[in-house]
């Protein structure tokens, strides 16, 4: 069964001992994490496997959400310095911890 984590799908996979192992070799050898490497593995396996059409347009909804999970966190860490900042005009306290660009 797989859960939700944000706007990704967590999955769980029992590997067996040997195999992991070799897994773990190749990511390692790589430089990579097993996981990284195992899911280089599956979307590679899945962009040979479906058409090109509709891994393609997978692909690409998948990077549209990535990039409005980026632009909803740089527009957020600019609204909580625009508010502390203000906060820091109208309560000036010693020293405020933000700086005015």
């Amino acid at each position: 069964m797989s859960t939700r984590h944000g706007a990704k799908i967590y999955v769980q996979l029992l590997l067996d001992p040997n195999r992991a192992e070799l897994l773990q070799d190749m990511a390692e050898e790589q430089g990579k994490r097993s996981t990284a490497l195992m899911r280089e593995i599956l979307y590679s396996h899945l962009e040979r496997t479906l058409p090109s059409a509709v891994y393609g347009e997978a692909e690409a909804r998948d990077h549209a959400v990535w990039r409005e999970s980026v632009s909803n966190r740089v527009n957020g860490r600019t609204r909580r310095r625009k508010e502390a900042l203000a906060k820091c005009q109208v309560e000036p306290p010693v020293q405020c911890p933000i700086k005015a660009e």
